[in-house]
Parts: C-alpha cells; sequence; structure tokens
C-alpha cells in the first residue's frame, strides 16, 4: 500500500513541477533572457575590456546570468513551500505501515528516481530533483536507524524463561526480515543498502546464537546453538543471497561444532563408566605406561576392568540407548527435523567409542580374555531396533 501511494505522488508531482517552472520561465521570459546573456558572452571574447577598479561588465552580465538561473528556483520554493514538508509527513505515514516499511520507501524512492533520470523524459524540474534528493537521504537514515534498531533487539533478545528450546526470537526477526526484504528488492534497480543491511543483520544473529554459551538454560546449550545455526544455514542455502555467503558456511560450521559437542555430551550416558574407565587408561599410557603394563595400575586392573564391564549387559546398553533417543527426541524441535540427523552421528560416534574399547582391551589386557558382553553387531542391531520401533 505505502509503494502504490508513494509512487502515485511522486507521478503526480513530476509533470505538475516540470510544467509549473516551464510556465513560470515562457511568462517572465526568463529562458530568452538566458539565451541572449550567452550570446553577449561569447560575442564579447575577442574584446578586451579595459582593466579599471570597478567589476568589469563580464561579471555583472555572468551575476545577472545566475540571479536568472535561480530565478525559476525561487519562485517554485515560493509557490510549493510546503511540499517538501508535505512530503516527509508522507515519507513518516508510510514507514510506520509496517516495521520494514522504511525499506519500501527507500525502494519506491530509489527506484522513481533513476527511472526518471535514466528515461528520455529526465526531470525538467531542478527543484523536484532537489526535494527528492533530501527525501532520499532521510529515506537512507531512517532505514539506517532501523537496521540499528533490530540489531539491538536480536544482540539483547533473551531467551523466554518457559521457553526449552528451539529457533530463537533473533533468528526469527532476522529470517522475517531477510524474507520481506527480498521481496520488497525483487525488482529493485539498486541494493547496495541492502546488502549492507543483510551483513549487519547476519553479525548481530551469529552474536546472539554464541552469547547462549553463557546462558542459564534449562536444556543443551550445545542443542539450542547446533538447531539455530543450523536453522539459518538451511535459510540461506534456499535464499541464495551473495552477500552472505560467508556468513552461511560460518553457520554450517558452527553447526557441525555444536552437534559433535551435544553427541559427545549425550553418548557419555549409555556407557558412561566405560568410558571414564578407558579415557584413564589412555591417559596413563599418554603419561609413559607402557600398555603390557597397564593392568597393573590398581586403578585399572583386569579385576576392576572386569567390575566396569560387568554393569554394561547388552540389554542394560539397549535399554540406556532407547532412553537416549526418547531424550533427544523430546528437546531436540520438531520443524528442524534434526533428529534422524543426530540419531545417526550418535551411532557412528557410539560404534567409533566401541571400536577404540576393542583396541585398548586387546593392546593392555591381551591374553587376558576379557571382552565386552556385546558385540559390534549387538550395537548396530540396537540402533536398527530403535529407529524401526520409533
Amino acid at each position: 500500500v505505502s509503494k502504490q501511494v508513494l509512487g502515485q505522488v511522486l507521478r503526480e508531482l513530476q509533470p505538475l513541477c516540470t510544467a509549473e517552472q516551464q510556465f513560470i520561465e515562457k511568462f517572465f521570459q526568463l529562458s530568452h533572457r538566458a539565451a541572449d546573456l550567452q550570446v553577449l558572452e561569447v560575442n564579447r571574447r575577442p574584446c578586451r575590456w579595459p582593466r579599471g577598479p570597478g567589476p568589469s561588465p563580464f561579471n555583472h552580465h555572468f551575476v545577472l546570468f545566475c540571479r536568472l538561473e535561480e530565478a525559476p528556483m525561487q519562485l517554485l520554493s515560493e509557490i510549493f513551500s510546503c511540499l517538501e514538508a508535505e512530503l516527509r509527513g508522507l515519507l513518516d505515514v508510510c514507514s510506520k505501515v509496517h516495521p520494514f516499511s522504511c525499506l519500501q520507501v527507500l525502494v519506491t524512492l530509489n527506484d522513481f528516481i533513476l527511472e526518471e533520470w535514466g528515461s528520455s523524459s529526465a526531470l525538467h524540474s531542478p527543484f523536484l530533483s532537489t526535494i527528492l534528493g533530501n527525501l532520499l537521504l532521510l529515506a537512507k537514515s531512517n532505514f539506517k536507524r532501523c537496521i540499528g534498531t533490530l540489531c539491538t533487539e536480536m544482540e539483547k533478545a533473551k531467551m523466554p524463561s518457559k521457553m526449552k528450546g528451539g529457533i530463537l526470537p533473533s533468528v526469527s526477526i532476522f529470517e522475517e526480515f531477510v524474507n520481506f526484504s527480498e521481496e520488497v528488492y525483487r525488482t529493485a534497480r539498486w541494493r547496495r543498502e541492502l546488502d549492507k543491511a543483510h551483513l549487519r543483520l547476519a553479525r548481530s544473529v551469529l552474536s546472539s546464537i554464541n552469547s547462549l554459551s553463557s546462558a542459564n538454560l534449562k536444556v543443551s546449550t550445545d542443542m539450542v546453538m547446533m538447531e539455530n545455526f543450523h536453522h539459518i544455514h538451511r535459510f540461506l542455502c534456499q535464499k541464495e543471497i551473495l552477500c552472505l555467503e560467508g556468513v552461511k558456511k560460518e553457520a554450517e560450521q558452527r553447526y557441525s561444532e555444536h552437534m559433535e559437542k551435544y553427541i559427545i555430551q549425550n553418548l557419555g550416558q549409555p556407557l558412561e563408566k566405560l568410558h571414564h574407565f578407558f579415557e584413564g587408561v589412555k591417559a596413563c599410557v599418554a603419561q609413559g605406561v607402557k600398555e603390557e603394563e597397564v593392568n597393573f595400575q590398581l586403578a585399572y586392573s583386569k579385576q576392576e576392568l572386569r567390575k566396569v564391564i560387568e554393569k554394561y549387559p547388552g540389554q542394560e546398553v539397549k535399554r540406556a540407548l532407547e532412553t537416549l533417543y526418547r531424550t533427544t527426541q523430546k528437546y531436540l524441535s520438531p520443524e528442524e527435523n534434526l533428529l534422524q540427523v543426530v540419531w545417526q552421528a550418535m551411532q557412528q560416534e557410539l560404534i567409533r567409542q566401541y571400536q577404540q574399547f576393542e583396541h585398548l582391551i586387546q593392546c593392555c589386557y591381551a591374553g587376558t580374555g576379557i571382552t565386552m558382553d556385546f558385540t559390534l553387531e549387538d550395537l548396530l542391531s540396537y540402533f536398527n531396533s530403535i529407529t524401526q520401533c520409533n
């Protein structure tokens, strides 16, 4: 609506101002007098005016010429004395139609000026050109202020107290602005201001997600950050905005980092004691203890290893994995559809851990006959069973 109203006003003003200027020039014969002065200037060039203490005739005619040129502008300023103020008021009204309407105002003004200046019927009214230039500066200032306000909102936005996870308000604000702006600029001729705004807003939304690392959330911070970085990456892949390619890559990288942290954090639950035991074994080897002598360490003896293994019979591991799946399913937001991606990554990580446990048993407890109660094939069957049942 604001685009249609503002565009119609500008289109009707242009011929009105042009016609008024032409009438003034014709009625007061300003164009003829200016032409006469130009002829006088040309005819005067071969002559040498005597130098004297007073102004030369040329200077006198030049000043007169400038005043004749300024006359239409002065008269138009008197006739349309309230025009600029009224147009500024119209821009203010249009900007209040929607939170992002200042963007629509800027595009409408930009396109109108470029269209008029680029057409064969270029603006004939310097008066209107001046006013439009002032309005364009105002529109850019309003747009810049709007972007600054949005950036502040996103950077200071806090997660609602009852919100357990999902997409953050700052991410939703960013997505709403990009969708609106891309629609507005779909046929625009100039988008430099928009590209700058996109980059500024993108940095603010990434900053708002990063700030969660110090937040006191009721759910896993890494899970929330993983989902929001994933959301931004997927959104930017759909939009294909050239100036945001770097932001898209950064979001993808951060999404992968936090998914890895989230998986490692949660995979401590199904095989927690086994994990801690073998972390201690690796630490002994790193400190210089020979692999074949690790089992002589009291805390990592064969007896201690058997005690830990006895805590993880196959069925107990399967139940722990089922609990892990339900917990992951509960807290991951359904709109991101990351459950199967995360579950598959968890499976790969747990298989890696299992193979590492077996390797350490073979190296540090060779000949003892100690094995875990479940095999790699059993582990794969647990994951497949859980996936099929859900």
